[in-house]
């Protein structure tokens, strides 16, 4: 992996590595961008190699940029990718250390930086690293049901510019990933009337979530991906749609919870496909709206809603794809913005 081509094609600020060889903490700390403010930095936990990580961690923070610029938030994007201690966290004591281990390994970055929580992280985990740091964006409740609130809510305003109608009765969705965005995301659609099938890497979480709202198909996460449907929902982990997977699509738009569900080719790949994808950074804001503002979980999907009120309108008038139109729009309002302290 070329570190710095990575970086600089991307944009970013900085990348640091954190280490703590009693608690166990190895983590990658990408700060993409600052023009905004401090970068708001999504802690994730998972079992990962240390390459994945690091890349997780470049395009989870450039994907935060976005997401913060689009929503007008005065923030900046950055991503914390932790990697999984080989004792494992489920001591609580040795869950306790993981975390002000890295509260204190950030501390010195604390104008800069902003730790949320994201992916197997909680609250409680964010109030360890709170007791080391100022650099928190305070314990937040429930931010990934806020957000699969929000990506339902996006998901209805891309149908209007995508199927035709924002109503979601009898559409045909393929969610794919059952984790906490996704279920929320799959109760909502449910409850609207939608014709569900999902798919999630732990079978189980996907038959129990047909068990329990019934009425749902339940397919391997493979063969998700050769099912007619008219909205395919990625709510899994990042890059879970592969260039090579894009011609098997059998769906008009891509809406999901998931962070940059596609690399750059096969955005290329879905846009030659003749597909609409609605970039997560405009679709999946809705938690982090949330955690950053005094809006509720209600003003915070609405927020995402008029966003893609906005770009699906946008797209229309200049014939672009929607993924592309919201992405100069993001940026475009980072170049504002960090133009206000130039001279003329």
């Amino acid at each position: 992996m070329q570190i710095f081509e990575e970086m600089q094609s991307r944009g970013h600020e900085a990348l640091t590595l954190l280490h703590h060889a009693p608690s166990g903490l190895k983590a990658a700390l990408a700060v993409h961008s600052t023009v905004l403010g401090p970068a708001i930095a999504g802690v994730r936990l998972r079992p990962l190699p240390e390459e994945e990580a690091l890349r997780g961690a470049l395009a989870l923070s450039e994907s935060l940029t976005l997401k913060a610029a689009l929503a007008g938030l005065n923030y900046g994007g950055g991503a914390c990718v932790l990697l999984m201690p080989e004792a494992g966290v489920d001591d609580p004591h040795a869950r306790e250390a993981l975390f002000r281990a890295l509260g204190r390994q950030v501390r010195p970055l604390a104008p800069r930086v902003v730790l949320t929580e994201d992916i197997g992280v909680t609250p409680g985990d964010i109030a360890f690293v709170a007791q080391e740091t100022p650099a928190t964006l305070g314990v937040n409740t429930d931010t990934s049901r806020v957000t699969g609130y929000g990506v339902y809510r996006g998901m209805k305003a891309a149908a209007r510019f995508a199927l035709g109608s924002e109503s979601l009765r009898g559409v045909r969705v393929a969610i794919l990933g059952v984790g906490a965005v996704g279920r929320t995301l799959a109760e909502h659609l449910h409850r609207e009337g939608a014709r569900l099938t999902v798919a999630d890497a732990r079978s189980e979480r996907a038959e129990d979530l047909a068990d329990e709202l019934g009425g749902l198909s339940v397919l391997s996460t493979e063969d998700l991906f050769d099912v007619p449907c008219d909205v395919f929902a990625p709510c899994g982990y990042g890059h879970s749609i592969r260039s090579a997977q894009v011609p098997r699509l059998q769906c008009r738009l891509i809406a999901g919870g998931e962070h940059h569900p596609l690399s750059r080719t096969g955005e290329a790949a879905v846009k030659e496909a003749g597909i609409v994808y609605m970039p997560d950074f405009a679709i999946n804001a809705a938690g982090l709206i949330a955690a950053a503002s005094s809006l509720t979980p209600e003003q915070a999907a609405e927020r995402v809603y008029a966003t893609v009120s906005r770009i699906t309108a946008v797209a229309e008038q200049l014939g672009k794809p929607p993924h592309l139109v919201a992405r100069r729009m993001a940026e475009r309002r980072i170049d504002l913005i960090g133009n206000l302290g130039r001279g003329a």
